[in-house]
């Protein structure tokens, strides 16, 4: 998700301290959350499942979180716009919370953005990054013919990552499909539309791992 606040001049692409440890406790927070989810140890998964599943949301959720948010900021940036990154900790807990009672909403944070840009140039900087995640789970689809644990990766991967597109493309308050929506009615539909369908089917017929 992305937010758009007031006006500077002069950005560069870089990364504060504050920055980068709100990016590493949500990537691990994220992580953390969806193997509750998937391995509940708290139900009787063993300690050792849970573990794994810890390793594979690091690879597999927890890259998809963090480029999706570098890519808003890459995109900001590159429009004229300071931006940078700031977790949520009050959802990063109900996050957790959440998935120890087995259902999960995943809200870590935002790019925070201020300049002056146009409604196109907000729309792509909203795009970016449920584009990214699209781009990722085609990525993660080449895994999925290879051997364990990389063909579990793959497939976990994909499910997430057209999770995370789908969801940031509804266009409801701070998410990503409203701005998409207001700048562009057609490049929405184009991308929503089979965002959607193809995340149902992945999670409903094919699943997060094998």
């Amino acid at each position: 998700m992305s937010y758009r606040t007031a006006r500077q001049s002069d950005p560069e692409l870089r990364f504060s301290d504050t920055e980068i440890r709100d990016l590493a406790i949500a990537w691990v927070t994220l992580s953390i959350a969806f193997a509750l989810l998937f391995a509940p140890v708290h139900r009787g998964k063993s300690i050792g499942a849970f573990i794994t599943m810890v390793g594979l949301s690091l690879v597999t959720v927890g890259v998809a979180f963090l480029l999706h948010e570098i890519a808003h900021k890459v995109i900001a940036t590159e429009h004229g716009q300071i931006a940078e990154f700031r977790a949520d900790y009050q959802m990063l807990f109900l996050a957790v919370m959440g998935a120890l009672v087995g259902f999960l909403f995943a809200a870590p944070g935002a790019v925070y953005h201020r300049g002056q840009v146009t409604q196109r140039e907000n729309g792509l900087i909203a795009l970016a990054g449920p584009v990214t995640n699209l781009l990722l789970a085609l990525l993660f689809l080449t895994l999925v013919i290879l051997p364990e644990p990389f063909g579990t990766i793959g497939q976990m991967g994909i499910w997430i990552n057209l999770f995370l597109a789908a969801f940031n493309m509804i266009p409801f308050g701070p998410l990503d499909g409203k701005s998409v929506l207001e700048w562009h009615k057609g490049v929405f539909a184009i991308v929503f539309v089979p965002t959607v369908l193809l995340a149902a089917y992945v999670i409903v017929f094919v699943g997060p791992f094998r």
